[in-house]
C-alpha cells in the first residue's frame, strides 16, 4: 500500500474531495501522451485513484497496450494556484463490484450518478507519487488567479 497520498500536507485530501474535473494522461503505444478530461476519485487509505470510462476508449486501449503492470499514468486537477497530481501504474478493472463501487464514489464526489452503461470499466491507478500545491487558500468567487 502506498502512503504517498496520506503523507501530503493538510488540505491535499480535501482538495481531492472538492468538485473539480481533472485530466488523465496515458501513453500511446508509440510513447506520445494522451491527455483527456475525466472525473477522478481517490481512496487515500488504499493508495488508489479511479476513473470510470467506456471499455472502447483510447485511454483504456493505452493502458491495455502497456506491458503487464507497466501502464504509467498521471491524474491531475487544478483550481487557480492550487493543483495536485497523482502518478502511478494503471490497470483496467471490469469486475461488476469494482465498477459499482467506482460509480458510487464518483456519485459521491460529483453529486450525480452516471447513467447505467454496460460498456463501463474502471481505470484503477496504484498511486506511487503525489505532488501539488493544494494547501493554498481557495480563491474567492470572481477573484482572478494566476
Amino acid at each position: 500500500m502506498s502512503n504517498a497520498i496520506l503523507s501530503q500536507p493538510d488540505g491535499y485530501l480535501e482538495f481531492w474531495s472538492e468538485y473539480h474535473l481533472g485530466t488523465l494522461t496515458t501513453l500511446r503505444p508509440d510513447g506520445r501522451p494522451h491527455v483527456v478530461p475525466v472525473g477522478v476519485t481517490i481512496d487515500a487509505a488504499a493508495g488508489v485513484a479511479r476513473v470510470i470510462t467506456r471499455k472502447s476508449s483510447r485511454k483504456v486501449a493505452n493502458v491495455l497496450a502497456a506491458s503487464d503492470g507497466q501502464a504509467r499514468v498521471a491524474v491531475c486537477q487544478v483550481d487557480g494556484g492550487r493543483w495536485a497530481t497523482l502518478e502511478g501504474t494503471a490497470e483496467v478493472r471490469t469486475e461488476r463490484a469494482v465498477v459499482d463501487d467506482a460509480v458510487a464514489r464518483y456519485a459521491q464526489r460529483y453529486g450525480r450518478k452516471p447513467a447505467p452503461d454496460p460498456e463501463r470499466v474502471v481505470i484503477e491507478i496504484s498511486v506511487e507519487r503525489a505532488i501539488g500545491q493544494a494547501a493554498l487558500p481557495r480563491p474567492k468567487t470572481g477573484e482572478a488567479t494566476a
